[in-house]
């Protein structure tokens, strides 16, 4: 019978994937690849210790940042936004929690609205994206959006919503974001290739992301130049085993939040999955998915917690990944 990493690089082949894919399994690593380029221009590899984008896969980052203030005392979920927001952003419900947020129940204005169906690789941020440098600029990308429902009272994929939870967490802090995470999240987890970079400076050993199959343009111009709560964090398959290893093992946040992260607060037909606070949930069973896709990213990161299997794809083209990662489910949870 053919193996695992036999029938993936076939499938690989087959549909030109560029990225890294790793399969870890009862304590070993049973598939580690890499295909594809990293730097076209210069014919460079992806290789298995090559950092991509992950777009909204960092959303659970941002979960558990806020959940570990909230561990601290300095938050609570039902601290509403507007207690830390002042005058900023005055279209946001006074009764918006860090809950509903979490939860992606706050009917919140949307500054990239997943339900208008646009393509990520149109230019669609609201400000030049070399603006975005920080958290506090992005309170103007996300001002004048009007509230789209009441608090509580749906499931709605919100982008701003993790930028404004980004927002709280520094303000609550004092601290820049980013480094909260890396404090927070990255530093307890051992993940020692996983930070926000700068998509104008790029450092080696980072896939650039590009719009299509073929040619050289990249995603320079389509993402905020650093990115916040909502993405844009780089990192590895190696350090997303870490991750999942070290939050299942509660070195991220105790095993109670945890739970409580990873219990689905939402059906999302839609999706045919389900949600809890920053992370999807298999429609059927408790297997926890991060997903990210964006103009020149495609990123997914599976566990499940009942038998230790972690998979990962990482892409650094905006259709990449989707293929190669149905493929392992169907392999993996059949």
């Amino acid at each position: 019978m053919e193996s695992l990493g036999d029938a993936l690089a076939r499938r690989a082949e087959d549909e030109g994937f560029s990225g890294v894919v790793r399969v870890d399994r009862g304590g070993r690593t049973e598939v580690a690849q890499a295909f594809g380029l990293a730097e076209r221009a210069f014919g460079a590899p992806n290789t298995l210790t090559t950092r991509f984008g992950t777009a909204s896969g960092c959303k659970a980052f941002t979960a558990l940042t806020v959940v570990t203030l909230v561990d601290e005392g300095r938050l609570s979920l039902s601290t509403t936004a507007r207690s830390l927001l002042g005058d900023s952003l005055p279209e946001i419900d006074d009764r918006v929690t860090v809950e509903h947020l979490l939860a992606h129940r706050s009917g919140i204005g949307d500054y990239l609205d997943e339900e208008a169906d646009f393509d990520p690789t149109d230019y669609v941020m609201p400000v030049p994206v070399h603006q975005l440098a920080t958290t506090e600029s992005y309170v103007s990308a996300l001002d004048g959006y009007p509230t789209k429902f009441a608090p509580g009272e749906r499931f709605c994929y919100n982008n701003s919503g993790y930028v404004v939870l980004a927002l709280l967490a520094e303000r609550v802090t004092g601290t820049p974001f980013p480094t909260l995470v890396a404090e927070k999240v990255c530093g307890p987890a051992a993940m020692d290739h996983t930070a926000y970079l700068r998509g104008d400076e790029l450092p080696a050993g980072v896939a650039r992301g590009y719009l299509g199959p073929d040619g050289l343009r990249t995603n320079v111009l389509h993402l905020p130049v650093l990115g916040s709560g909502d993405g844009g964090m780089y990192t590895t398959a190696e350090d997303l085993d870490r991750f999942w290893t070290a939050l299942f093992a509660g070195r991220i946040v105790p095993m109670r939040r945890v739970h409580e992260m990873v219990r689905p607060r939402n059906d999302v037909p839609t999706e045919g999955r389900r949600y809890g606070l920053g992370f999807w949930i298999h429609r059927e069973r408790d297997v926890v998915f991060l997903d990210g896709c964006d103009a020149g990213v495609g990123f997914r990161s599976v566990h499940d917690p009942s038998t230790g299997a972690t998979w990962t794809v990482l892409s650094n083209t905006t259709d990449g990944a989707w293929a190669i990662a149905a493929f392992l489910e169907e392999r993996l949870l059949g």
